[in-house]
């Protein structure tokens, strides 16, 4: 049996308190222990981005991320950020432009073009395309997730 760890951490703007292996990965612990089944599991290798999350602020892979490491830290899921409102207008661009076709990796590619749209409002198609790379897509070819990410820039800048 490997060691315990207590750890208390804020996970969609809700504490949680919890007794995790040390060797426990987040989307395990997203997965199995709080039933928030949104992120998923691909690779486990950190490659793929199905499993992308939200840790203080910055997008991390949650198969390479231990929980036992995240005491006190906040953790946001694509339910929390879908739940806020967050992300509506890339969700409806996503559906608007058929970029969900599966829906496999649409969270974490949501995830990814959230963060993206946070730090580069205005990004070209260039460089949506290279931050959203570290995403794998096996149904769309990508054009119609630049697309939609690129049309939720266009909206915004309008708006604002």
């Amino acid at each position: 049996m490997s060691e315990m760890i207590d750890i208390a951490l804020t996970v969609n703007g809700e504490q949680v308190r919890a007794r995790v292996e040390a060797r426990r990965h987040l989307i395990d612990f997203l997965r199995l222990d709080l039933g928030l089944m949104g992120s998923h599991i691909g690779c486990e290798h950190g490659v793929c981005g199905a499993c992308t999350v939200r840790v203080d602020g910055d997008i991390v892979r949650g198969c390479l991320v231990l929980a036992a490491s995240l005491d006190g830290a906040r953790v946001d899921t694509i339910e929390g950020i879908s739940d806020t409102g967050e992300i509506r207008d890339l969700q409806d661009a996503f559906i608007a432009r058929n970029a969900a076709q599966c829906g496999f990796c649409t969270p974490g590619m949501l995830m990814a073009a959230a963060d993206l749209l946070k730090h580069q409002p205005q990004a070209s198609r260039e460089e949506i395309r290279e931050h959203m790379s570290g995403n794998y897509c096996r149904c769309t070819g990508y054009q119609a997730i630049v697309d939609a990410v690129e049309t939720t820039a266009k909206a915004r800048a309008a708006k604002a």
